[in-house]
């Protein structure tokens, strides 16, 4: 059951979160972290570090196995999916291949936390529905197979569905894996300017790059556990990346960007 909660309250709070399979290591250890609402958070680190599972229960797809997560200042589990669905929307790796809808009913997928799954849309679901589509693009594509769309295409479909579920913040999953530079950049555009409207983006990254350029915070995972919490100039510099991937980095800082790439000799650092 959803309590009200003050509006002071971080609009994401973990506290000491632990998580592991049964029988298994553990792959989150003792973390805490806290979002506010208007921030663009990007979550970085290698294969394996816990960054999806950290994703996962900031979402409340999946409870911690330790400690606590909170959404608005009360336990994520004394809410209901659904109205979890109406502050959060989780963009999951995945691709839409699978599914054969237009693009405007899988936008529409995002009111079903208002509606239910086999509740009528109203003339205010289908303006919502409009406005995502409008905002991200898409409108043309209303009628075609998401099947037939490009990669690019897709990850707008995804987002515009996130739109259309109203929801505070958008937590993405990897959003830019399996697109081209141009679609990229242009995906990291938009959500860039989602946060100037008032949203909340959290999104998982292997590219320190695009995090430093666009991401107001970045958060790091080595094995599970918090290595840094801070603005992407603490976080994202040579010192750190070089140890993250055990690999020995140059830096160049050009034009408000940020770019690494190898040593030229084994243990050399700049």
């Amino acid at each position: 059951m959803h309590q009200t909660s003050t509006s002071a309250a971080p609009l994401l709070t973990l506290e000491r979160i632990g998580f592991h399979y049964r029988r298994k290591r553990a792959i989150l250890n003792d973390l805490s972290v806290t979002i506010e609402e208007g921030e663009f958070v990007g979550i970085l680190g290698k294969n394996g570090a816990g960054k999806s599972t950290l994703l996962r229960i900031l979402a409340g797809i999946t409870p911690p196995t330790a400690g606590t997560a909170r959404l608005a200042g009360t336990p994520m589990a004394h809410y209901s999916p659904r109205a979890i669905a109406r502050w959060l929307a989780y963009v999951p790796q995945q691709r839409l291949d699978s599914f054969g809808y237009s693009v405007r009913q899988m936008v529409a997928m995002g009111r079903v936390p208002h509606r239910g799954v086999l509740a009528r849309l109203d003339s205010d679901d289908e303006a919502y529905i409009d406005e995502a589509m409008e905002r991200m693009g898409i409108m043309a594509l209303a009628e075609r197979s998401v099947v037939a769309l490009s990669g690019g295409e897709r990850q707008r479909v995804t987002i515009a569905r996130a739109l259309a579920q109203r929801a505070r913040a958008i937590l993405l999953d990897e959003p830019m894996a399996g697109l081209d530079p141009g679609s990229q950049a242009s995906l990291l555009m938009l959500l860039a300017d989602l946060v100037k409207e008032g949203h909340t983006i959290v999104m998982n990254s292997h590219a320190p790059e695009e995090l430093f350029a666009y991401a107001s915070r970045v958060i790091m995972l080595e094995g599970g556990t918090l290595a840094a919490d801070g603005k992407p100039a603490q976080v994202i510099n040579v010192e750190r990346m070089s140890q993250l991937y055990g690999l020995p980095l140059r830096q160049v800082d050009q034009h408000g960007r940020r770019f690494f790439y190898p040593a030229a000799e084994k243990g050399l650092l700049p």
